[in-house]
């Protein structure tokens, strides 16, 4: 059954998405196709004699909220010194035995306060088991 969420726009199919939490939980055990658009936006402006070192975005989509190799997909991006709008995508495939969560991860570096706009999106399809 397709059910409408309370937000316009977005619309989810089965059980496995929870809004309030973020989490996509595997209602069976398999491989699942996830992605993520994050449209971010740097809050406050870039205080001058700031550096670019260490200036960069990593977004990742965890099981159970493990990070580390191998229970994660994730991208790394550099903030680069003009503009305040960002778009970063994650997109790739999990294993979830049942009962399993994956969910999104903002890992900022940037020395800067971030917002995630509305319009980002969070997707997972069963691809097989």
């Amino acid at each position: 059954s397709l059910s409408q969420p309370e937000r316009k726009g977005l619309f989810h199919r089965g059980p496995g998405l929870n809004l309030t939490s973020g989490q996509y939980t595997a209602p069976i055990a398999g491989y699942y196709a996830f992605t993520t658009t994050l449209h971010i936006v740097r809050r406050e402006p870039r205080r001058k004699g700031q550096g670019c070192r260490g200036s960069r975005l990593r977004v990742l989509i965890c099981v159970q909220s493990r990070c580390q190799h191998n229970s994660n997909l994730e991208t790394v991006s550099r903030l680069e010194s003009s503009g305040d709008l960002f778009t970063i995508s994650v997109t790739g495939t999990l294993y979830l035995q049942a009962g399993q969560y994956a969910s999104v991860f903002v890992d900022n570096t940037a020395g800067s306060a971030l917002t995630v706009q509305s319009g980002s999106d969070f997707s997972a399809v069963l691809l097989g088991v």
